[in-house]
């Protein structure tokens, strides 16, 4: 039977199917493990949704950190992988062992082990909460192995147990490596196209790649033009493999494939750019070479293919069927003709068949020598590969930046010095500007987050969150206001920035707290605030925790019959009002009960529509209690990363949608509820998509494109759900340094100048709908490394990129939020005004 394959039609959608570790398709000898606790734990009983012996694999010790134990899974074939699934071991409710995350490595041949990492290089994955569910892990880019590890990892020495599922389907092509010359950087009118091979998982050395697989042979087919891709948030070239014929130093690019088998080859297709204009052309000829084995020599004689150039003036790309006239072989080598400076390719494939005998090549008769290529069969319209260019997003970008980062940092180590007294360009030391306070917070490596539906939870649920309100005793004096045309100067007389001495970025509660002036006392400033009575709270879910308190949601019911309750709701009369609740445990200490009456001296002053109110408090007796505002459909960042632009995807039955103009609207409240706060000199610290919670719709029409009220919060940093987003160093602080500005990085100071930069990175979070961490290529030493590139100002910082959806005013916008000198920065006053009056308009 002969099988005739392409790469080209690899969907990866389809390629799900489950390989047999949960239905016994994979025996139980090809399940093995670096060790197991008992005969009841062995490798044979980690299968996914089965119960056999005591419930899972469990290894024979705690698991370290370092992750050496694994379970180990043999296909006996290559396979094309797309997806993973995990799970602890329940053993009917007596099981408490999980893996709350792990690591992939797999081999094509069981010798060498490759370690799979994501678009953004993060090598760990995400694993389970609990002992039952299952929890499924797309894996792109995509796995072509035979052999799978699972390594499970710990933050602290720690039980594991697992159980695993492999989906995908048989890697039918054969080949199992291509050799191949590096890709070369484009320089077009200043800008850089790297053409690279972003995924190739082989070795690279003196520029050559060899011993793996990458994007010659993933399904992907570049557009057109090679500038632009079919994937957002991609930089130029990112579809296409390319060579320079002058900074390569010769005619031709060589490309040798390995394949497991002998095969036959009928036919070769190559799918390549023809951009003539920049200098861009298909190949004129090509010569190929076959022989049976790594040691034979190479048949007599090679196979000429002549390409026929017609269309030269039509810049499409095209696919190029090149016969191969059956000749058998395991190895073949390919050399491609420059016709111009440049030569681009995308993917390349064979028609091949089995062969049922291994020929001697050395003395078979061979074809006529010279063959002619048959014209392009196809121009690049395929709608399916949009979905295979989506597992292959932010390689290459994150490829380049850990080179950069690694020779940088070499460099900075020659140069930085320790900061003492003042900071100078000459003996800055990048550093985490963090005062001397007695907060004990848990010790972690530094991590690399990904995506935000991919974020590790890597710190336990007892973890300390402890922290403090400052108030300042002095304000420094208000800094001038940057010129914005007339927008700037609304806000009347309110100073624009005010800068405060701080302590501690979390309360009692592991909330965040504002940095404030002096407050007064006054009666006329603070009115008393109405004690509610405990049991109209009715508990529904814990939200997140610190050293002294806790966050709950909690519902009143009936809240109209609370005659000491202000009560501007829209709650039907019968429905309970959804409130937040700040507990302070009765065993805190002295000073953390100061600190909780402290900050509803703060929150009862925050009357704005736009900033959760504090509407009551419960301090008659223990434990103390402080009741916020809620919102009906939680906080901001859970809310966007579950939909998708109505503009770019049209009307959807199954993903809810949301408009650019809702977007707008929101961000538009949250200037205005920062633009209150700043008339009060209070600076929030941790404005964040996680820290806005969203309301009830606004205007009239579907959720697909109402306007959502949006109120400020303050307790994102004490919820589990986002502890990745915060840097913790032991004892001393919990900072959010994927929002914060360098100043407040390195020397420790918050400003409404510092909020005015979060608001910024706010505002990137929601047009790229909350589907990444911002700076998620990097780690959060990078980050750091990165506020001292901005101190030094010599423009090799980092700014987040400019998203698919975002007009490119309202980018300019978010520039000038994160300029290095703070009194450049726009006011809240204005931005606000510019979202309300321009940013609508803005396509």
């Amino acid at each position: 039977l002969v099988v005739i394959i392409s790469v080209l039609v690899l969907v990866f959608l389809v390629c799900r199917y489950a390989l047999g570790m949960e239905d016994g398709t994979i025996p139980d000898s090809d399940i093995t493990a670096s060790s197991a606790w008992s005969d009841s734990t062995e490798a044979k009983h980690g299968r996914l949704s089965t119960g056999e012996g005591d419930g899972a694999w469990c290894p024979a010790g705690p698991v370290f950190p370092s992750g050496s134990e694994y379970l180990q899974v043999d296909l006996r074939k290559l396979h094309f992988l797309s997806l993973v699934g995990t799970q602890g071991r329940h053993a009917d409710g007596l099981g408490r062992e999980f893996a709350r995350s792990y690591r992939l490595r797999y081999s094509r041949d069981g010798r060498h082990w490759i370690t799979w990492k994501d678009r953004w290089g993060q090598e760990v994955v995400s694993g389970n909460e609990n002992t039952y569910d299952v929890v499924l892990k797309d894996l792109g880019p995509p796995i072509i192995a035979r052999m799978v590890r699972f390594y499970p990892l710990a933050d602290r020495v720690m039980s594991v147990c697992l159980r695993v599922e492999l989906y995908g389907c048989v890697w039918k092509d054969g080949l199992k490596a291509y050799t191949a010359p590096v890709g070369h950087v484009m320089d077009l009118s200043d800008t850089p196209v790297y053409l690279n091979d972003s995924i190739y998982d082989g070795s690279k050395e003196a520029g050559v790649m060899f011993g793996g697989l990458g994007q010659l042979c993933d399904g992907v087919l570049g557009g057109n033009d090679f500038m632009e891709s079919k994937e957002l948030r991609v930089w130029p070239g990112y579809d296409y493999v390319g060579w320079n014929r002058e900074t390569l130093g010769q005619p031709t690019v060589d490309i040798e494939f390995h394949f497991e088998k002998t095969r036959v080859f009928h036919t070769m297709q190559v799918h390549s750019n023809h951009r003539h204009t920049q200098h861009v052309r298909v190949f004129n000829e090509v010569v190929c070479e076959f022989k049976a084995s790594l040691l034979s020599p190479w048949a007599e004689p090679a196979l000429s293919l002549q390409v026929p150039l017609s269309d030269l003036h039509d810049p499409s790309s095209r696919t190029i069927s090149l016969p191969l006239g059956g000749r058998p072989a395991q190895i073949l080598r390919c050399r491609f003709s420059f016709s111009d400076r440049w030569l681009l390719i995308s993917e390349i494939s064979f028609y091949s068949s089995m062969n049922t005998h291994t020929p001697d090549l050395s003395q078979q008769t061979a074809p006529p020598v010279s063959w002619t290529a048959g014209l392009p069969m196809a121009k690049d319209d395929s709608s399916n590969t949009a979905i295979l260019i989506g597992c292959l997003v932010g390689i290459i970008l994150l490829l380049l930046a850990v080179i950069a980062v690694i020779l940088w940092r070499q460099y900075w180590k020659k140069l930085l010095g320790k900061a003492q007294g003042s900071l100078s360009s000459d003996e800055l030391r990048v550093h985490l500007s963090v005062p001397s306070d007695n907060v004990v917070i848990n010790n972690t490596n530094t991590h690399t987050y990904s995506s935000r539906y991919q974020r590790i939870h890597t710190f336990p649920d007892d973890r300390d969150r402890e922290g403090e309100y400052q108030e300042p005793s002095t304000v420094l004096r208000p800094r001038e206001q940057p010129h914005y045309g007339e927008a700037s100067g609304a806000g009347g007389s309110v100073p624009h920035y005010a800068e405060a001495d701080i302590i501690s970025l979390q309360g009692v509660s592991g909330n965040n707290t504002y940095a404030i002036p002096a407050l007064s006392a006054t009666p006329t400033d603070c009115p008393p605030l109405p004690e509610l009575p405990r049991e109209r709270l009715l508990f529904k879910e814990k939200l997140g925790e610190g050293q002294f308190g806790e966050v709950h949601l909690c519902e009143i019911e009936n809240p109209q019959d609370l005659a000491n309750l202000e009560f501007p709701f829209n709650v039907r009369k019968g429905r309970p009002l959804l409130v937040a609740v700040k507990i302070l445990r009765p065993d805190a200490s002295k000073n953390a009960r100061n600190d909780f009456l402290k900050e509803v001296k703060i929150l009862s002053r925050l009357k704005d529509p736009n900033i959760i109110r504090l509407l009551g408090v419960c301090v008659s007796s223990d434990p103390l209690c402080m009741v916020t505002e809620y919102m009906e459909s939680g906080d901001l960042n859970q809310y966007l990363s579950h939909r998708v632009l109505l503009d770019k995807t049209g009307p959807s039955h199954n993903t809810p949608t949301i408009s650019y103009p809702a977007l707008i609207s929101m961000a538009s409240q949250i200037a205005s509820g920062m633009k209150f706060l700043s008339s009060l000199n209070f600076v929030h610290r941790d404005l964040a998509t996680r820290n806005c919670l969203v309301g009830g719709e606004r205007g009239e029409g579907e959720d697909r494109g109402g306007e959502r009220q949006i109120k400020i919060a303050d307790f994102g940093m004490s919820r589990n759900l986002y502890a990745g987003d915060y840097y913790r160093i032991q004892g001393r602080a919990v900072l959010p340094i994927r929002w914060m500005a360098w100043e407040c990085i390195l020397m420790g100071k918050f400003t409404t100048a510092s909020d005015v930069w979060a608001f910024g990175v706010t505002l990137w979070e929601m047009l790229s709908v909350c589907q990444e961490q911002p700076y998620s290529h990097m780690t959060d030493e990078q980050v750091i490394d990165n506020a001292g590139e901005f101190f030094r100002d010599q423009g090799r910082q980092v700014y987040l990129s400019r998203p698919a959806v975002c007009p490119q005013g309202l980018y300019e916008l978010m520039l000038s939020c994160w300029n290095r000198d703070c009194k450049l920065r726009p006011s809240f006053a204005y931005i606000h005004s510019f979202l309300t009056e321009d940013a609508m308009n803005m396509v």
